[in-house]
């Protein structure tokens, strides 16, 4: 099991969830819902549906599935995976999440994967790039 936001999908997402696919047999993703998007990081410039629809799209997902907005381990107790698998970014303890889950009966290994350096690796790094360049091309400026 894989989880993220997939708000602007990029290569940092593909390295992530292709890594996923290879501790396992098959990959399902948690795709987070508008709401917990808002919660925790902004406001999601792509609607839920459409996020959900990309990533099963995406060859290492066997199945893409939306999030819970209440209990983040209700979808890990219906998914039921033998490993989950976390972005190098995510801010979640490995020994933390195994011990909560440990404690709502399932036993599930946390694996972090590596870091994938690319230039726009990441959602908030595209953004300020279309921003640059948006405002330059609003100044008049040619790149």
């Amino acid at each position: 099991m894989a989880s993220g936001v997939f708000d602007i999908l990029h290569t940092g997402h593909i390295h992530y969830l292709t890594e996923a696919k290879a501790l396992g047999d098959e990959l399902v993703v948690v795709v987070a819902t508008d709401k917990t998007v808002r919660k925790n990081k902004h406001e999601p410039i792509t609607p839920e549906k459409m996020r959900l629809e990309i990533v099963q799209a995406l060859k290492p997902v066997d199945e893409a599935i939306l999030g819970r907005e209440n209990d983040m381990y209700g979808v890990v107790l219906e998914i039921k995976p033998d490993i989950i698998a976390i972005g190098y970014d995510q801010k979640f303890n490995e020994k933390d999440l195994e011990a909560e889950i440990e404690k709502r009966g399932l036993c599930v290994k946390v694996v972090r994967v590596g870091q994938y350096d690319d230039d726009l690796s990441g959602t908030r790094k595209i953004i300020k790039r279309i921003i640059d360049w948006h405002t330059a091309n609003m100044l008049g400026y040619k790149e």
